[in-house]
């Protein structure tokens, strides 16, 4: 197999962009070049990049994902850093859905008592007003969602 960063690319089904980020950033060895300059992926990088992409899809950020690779290079080595890994990532992942599950229920609670009228009698206006009159207020206050999810799609993209 040897590929250029486009084929690369498509079979992988990560963009040409993202994949000089992941060498930029060490989580993808640099590649051998050709005659033209261009660069040569194999077998390993192929099968590299298609873990750092599941690995970004199961929501692992970029550190996590450079230790798992620092394992997976050890195969003789016991799993138990991986799973510690991993369990606190899901503990992360439960953490952010109780958040999103109580911001659901307040959206909810915001909608229901709107019952149409003007803009002064709007019970969604006047939570959002007053952050004081949100039924999760405590627990929105004191823990905030992480960063990217209360922005609009499209806003924060990473590579």
């Amino acid at each position: 197999m040897d590929l250029t960063i486009g084929q690369l690319a498509r079979q992988s089904g990560v963009k040409v962009p993202t994949i000089r980020f992941y060498e930029q950033i060490g989580l993808l060895p640099p590649p051998p070049r050709s005659e033209g300059n261009q660069r040569r992926y194999g077998k390993a990088a192929a099968e590299r990049l298609a873990f750092i992409r599941h690995a970004r899809q199961l929501g692992f950020e970029v550190e996590a994902i450079r230790e798992l690779l620092r394992l997976a290079a050890h195969p003789d080595a016991p799993c138990h850093d991986a799973d510690a890994l991993a369990a606190r990532h899901l503990r992360e992942v439960e953490a952010r859905i109780e958040r999103l599950t109580r911001l659901r229920d307040e959206l909810k609670r915001m909608v229901e008592a709107c019952h149409g009228g003007t803009a002064a009698e709007c019970r969604v206006l006047q939570v959002v007003g007053d952050h004081g009159l949100c039924e999760v207020h405590e627990a929105t206050a004191t823990n905030p969602l992480p960063a990217g999810e209360g922005e609009a799609a499209g806003e924060r993209q990473r590579p």
